[in-house]
């Protein structure tokens, strides 16, 4: 987890004044948790680390319009899950031949735990927007109005695609991780 909110304050500021000690702490900071979470929507590697490399220079490029008094790990996070999301739509869309389907690459990860394998395959087979929130929410951690906020969605719109999107792993799964 990053550093306490007013060391991050002041390492926002410095790296807006230009300090690349800063944006490099930045990122130490923050990679891990932005790779994650690109990784747990798209459910491909190199993708997951293209995404949040390409997520933390949109964010260098905006930062001076960055308010320093918020956290820098929702910003950040949003930025990703929304390139995430739109690298999943645009690879939908484009299947090129050869292209192993996401539910085989997630298959292709070695599992954490006896579940794992079958979670993510099902997790795969989300629609991005319920695969994002659901992310977001359980395995980033984030509430309901943080995944509003940070998404720019109503809470409601939030609320509805995360219930869906558990049901829909309720349905898949069945009694399997029970």
């Amino acid at each position: 987890m990053p550093g306490s909110s007013r060391d991050e304050r002041a390492r926002i500021r410095r790296a807006q004044d230009g300090s690349v000690a800063d944006l490099e702490a930045l990122f130490r900071d923050h990679w891990p948790r932005a790779y994650r979470a690109a990784y747990l929507v798209v459910h491909d590697a190199a993708a997951a680390e293209d995404i949040a490399q390409e997520s933390f220079l949109a964010a260098v490029r905006t930062l001076e319009r960055f308010d320093r008094r918020r956290p820098f790990g929702p910003w950040l996070h949003r930025i990703v899950i929304n390139r995430a999301i739109d690298w999943t739509r645009a690879r939908t869309l484009r299947r090129e031949v050869g292209d192993a389907p996401i539910e085989s690459l997630a298959a292709m990860e070695p599992p954490d735990n006896p579940h794992a394998r079958t979670l993510a395959g099902a997790l795969a087979s989300l629609s991005p927007e319920h695969r994002a929130v659901i992310v977001l929410r359980h395995l980033l951690e984030y509430t309901p109005g943080e995944i509003a906020e940070l998404l720019g969605l109503p809470r409601g719109t939030v609320n509805s695609r995360l219930r869906r999107g558990l049901d829909t792993l309720q349905h898949l799964l069945g009694d399997e991780l029970r």
